[in-house]
């Protein structure tokens, strides 16, 4: 797959089949839309192409609204994309002067003149333009006009994808992990870097890996602890994961920690990945460190348990 960060760096296609859209989590709903445009290539003899945004064109038009979590970064996305046999991946920069152009120039000066499209596959309720005026009538008036074909995403299927995106990320935010790796059709996964922590997990005798997610508007879990398994070096561990604030101790910021199982590396500074598989309990704060380790010794056998079939 060969990935463009500016339309400029795109050469025009002679028969591209192109879909449009966020493709947060690149879930079952998803991949059904990639298969249809892959399909439609195949008969064609096209290629295909997603033309995406970044950032969000929410964290554009509404910078002041924080709340907004994606399911992936957008190198996950891109990843993710990549192993579906997507042919091109165009990640356009979103601004104001972007959204503010006309419907018309969108589809003249992108989807024509920048990409060469003859198949686009579009949901029926796709905005597009200044003050998202443009849409599917649009569109297929223009079709004729510059010779590309419109296929909808019809009401359903544009509903399942919206549903499944809005599903996986309140799962995530109650924890529940089983909803969310059943949406996306995989583990749903964090990527981080090994930094420094003050090695309480050392102490107690679970030595941990202390990430930090770079990109703020990742989406994390809900606190507590997770059965995972850890991508580091091209090996794949398994290992016991926490997320919260520490409060047996105090603590004031929140911390992702993983305790990777027989493994005793030096990985700081390394980028590790980590795919969650089940969900063990909550975060709660203990009496003691006594009484923090002997719940972990618990949560250790649990967690190898839900991870001996893997």
């Amino acid at each position: 797959m060969k990935i463009y960060h500016h339309l400029d760096e795109f050469t025009p296609l002679k028969n591209a089949v192109v879909t449009i859209g966020t493709f947060d989590g690149v879930h079952l709903g998803h991949r059904q839309i990639i298969s249809r445009i892959k399909a439609l290539a195949d008969e064609c003899g096209g290629e295909t192409v997603i033309l995406t945004f970044f950032p969000h064109p929410r964290m554009i038009i509404h910078p002041e609204n924080q709340e907004l979590k994606l399911i992936t970064t957008i190198q996950e996305r891109a990843e993710l994309l990549e192993t579906l046999g997507v042919d091109h991946l165009i990640i356009t920069p979103f601004s104001r002067d972007f959204s503010n152009q006309s419907a018309e120039t969108y589809i003249r000066d992108i989807l024509v003149q920048k990409i060469g499209t003859r198949k686009i596959i579009i949901g029926y309720d796709h905005r597009f333009g200044k003050d998202r005026q443009g849409g599917l009538t649009d569109l297929q008036q223009n079709g004729p006009v510059y010779g590309f074909e419109v296929i909808e995403i019809p009401e359903q299927d544009v509903n399942d994808v919206a549903v499944s995106s809005t599903r996986i990320r309140e799962a995530l935010l109650q924890a529940d992990i089983a909803q969310a790796d059943a949406f996306l059709g995989y583990p749903f996964f964090i990527t981080g870097k090994v930094i420094r922590g003050n090695q309480i997990g050392r102490q107690l005798g679970y030595p941990t890996a202390n990430l930090l997610v770079e990109e703020n508007y990742k989406l994390i879990p809900a606190d507590g602890i997770f059965a995972v398994t850890v991508e580091v070096d091209s090996r794949t561990h398994k290992g016991m994961a926490y997320i919260g604030h520490r409060p047996t101790i105090n603590g004031m910021t929140r911390n992702i920690e993983v305790n990777i199982f027989d493994f005793n590396q030096d990985i700081y500074n390394q980028t590790l990945r980590m795919h969650f598989h089940y969900f063990v309990r909550h975060d709660v704060k203990f009496s003691s460190l006594d009484g923090l380790k002997e719940q972990l010794a618990l949560d250790q056998i649990e967690v190898q348990r839900l991870l001996s079939s893997l």
